[in-house]
């Protein structure tokens, strides 16, 4: 179960970008659209689209039955990875990080664990695998995202 929970996860954090490469500029509406808090900062950035949100509660809902999981589950998984990716973009522009910029952890462990901690009772998974899962997402993201930037698929890894 463990492999599957990640692999879903890698296709909630994957739509995005390869969503972005399909469409272009079409739907690329900043989450935040373009507001600037106090600090100087914009809320989370102009890589944060409603495209990419949408993108990945679509998709993972659709793939989850692949693997073995409900849609429910899906959807669950794509909307709680990108809540926990725009949780660490968030942190990263109060810390002054332009987007799209790495933070080793702060870039990986939310948009994995926090979707692991909302379904852990559903799927009736333990702490340890979702200690696992998400160990497993912060090791293979990066070396992934590198492979995704060398095929172009990614403009820039990780």
């Amino acid at each position: 179960m463990e492999i599957k929970l990640l692999l879903l996860l890698f296709v909630a954090n994957g739509s995005p970008i390869l969503a972005a490469r399909l469409l272009g500029d079409r739907w690329r509406k900043a989450l935040d659209n373009g507001r600037i808090l106090s600090d100087g900062q914009p809320v989370l950035g102009s890589s944060k689209t409603i495209r990419g949100l949408a993108s990945a509660t679509l998709i993972t809902t659709l793939v989850a039955p692949l693997f073995g999981f409900s849609w429910m589950t899906g959807l669950l998984i794509g909307s709680f990875a990108m809540l926990g990716d725009l949780l660490s973009s968030f942190i990263k522009r109060r810390m002054k990080y332009a987007p799209s910029s790495m933070v080793f952890g702060l870039d990986q462990i939310p948009e994995s664990l926090l979707p692991l901690l909302i379904i852990r009772p559903l799927l009736e998974i333990d702490w340890l695998q979702v200690a696992t899962v998400t160990a497993a997402f912060l090791i293979v993201e990066l070396p992934l995202s590198w492979l995704l930037c060398k095929v172009g698929i990614r403009k820039q890894p990780y």
